[in-house]
């Protein structure tokens, strides 16, 4: 066709509607975390006088492409933890929102997502005990999203060597069977980032068996879909223990001493 048969773009005629771009952050926190010891459930234990998870959902909210962050509670917890989000300073910028959870944490990831609303395309979950993750991370793994990914995780590479071994019962010696690359190995954090359909379809698809799905990307391995890995961060660890509580209190006091944290 020439420049002279070429038709003339009409100026008035209708662009195709945009879609819409929003990110939510779903935070699983109806677990007890026993490993910690006896008390409060894990996600409500004081860091430097906050509880954990307020730390977990300000690190969500703390980027500006979370414009909602739902937390799943306790079923008999949700009017606590509603309260206790009350009361400690949130982004204003962010909703928040707080819904019961399940017997396990793969049901309770998928009771958040039930609660999304339906402009939502982007999902991250996150977990409440990794509470100090960076805003940058966080970013990375929406970018990685919106363009084009699946499933995206954070991880670092592993500075140990790693052994697979045929599990013993009662605690005796375990015989080596393998040891992995550790240069293919990467040590897998939180916020996961994900599709919004492909989440979905994972929680669909996948059933709950025993204790149910730990990792959300796992999931959707499983369904055949692309996982893709960004840069982790040291201080995105998870706190399990009472030893990783004492690591995390000196993570605080260093960002008050530099940042004002």
């Amino acid at each position: 066709m020439s420049a002279e048969t070429r038709p003339t773009p009409d100026p008035l005629a209708e662009t195709p509607p945009t879609v819409p771009v929003r990110t939510a952050a779903v935070i699983p926190a109806a677990g007890r975390g026993v490993r910690l010891g006896p008390g409060a459930p894990k996600a409500l234990r004081a860091l430097s006088g906050t509880p954990m998870l307020v730390h977990a959902v300000r690190a969500m909210a703390n980027s500006r492409a979370v414009s909602l962050v739902i937390v799943v509670a306790p079923p008999e917890g949700v009017a606590e933890v509603s309260a206790l989000l009350s009361d400690y300073a949130l982004p204003e910028r962010t909703d928040f929102r707080v819904v019961p959870g399940g017997e396990t944490r793969q049901e309770s990831v998928r009771l958040g997502l039930a609660a999304l609303p339906e402009d939502v395309t982007t999902v991250l979950v996150h977990d409440a005990a990794r509470p100090l993750v960076p805003v940058d991370t966080v970013d990375a793994v929406v970018e990685a999203v919106r363009a084009g990914a699946p499933a995206v995780v954070p991880a670092l590479p592993l500075a140990d060597t790693v052994k697979e071994v045929e599990p013993v019962a009662g605690g005796g010696p375990e015989p080596v069977v393998a040891t992995p690359v550790r240069a293919r190995l990467r040590a897998v954090q939180t916020p996961q980032g994900f599709d919004r359909a492909a989440l979905v379809r994972a929680h669909e698809t996948v059933p709950v068996d025993g204790e149910g799905a730990t990792d959300d990307a796992g999931m959707c391995e499983t369904l055949g879909l692309p996982v893709v890995v960004v840069p982790g961060h040291a201080e995105a660890f998870k706190v399990t223990r009472p030893l990783d509580l004492v690591l995390a209190e000196a993570v605080l006091a260093r960002r008050r001493a530099n940042d004002g944290y």
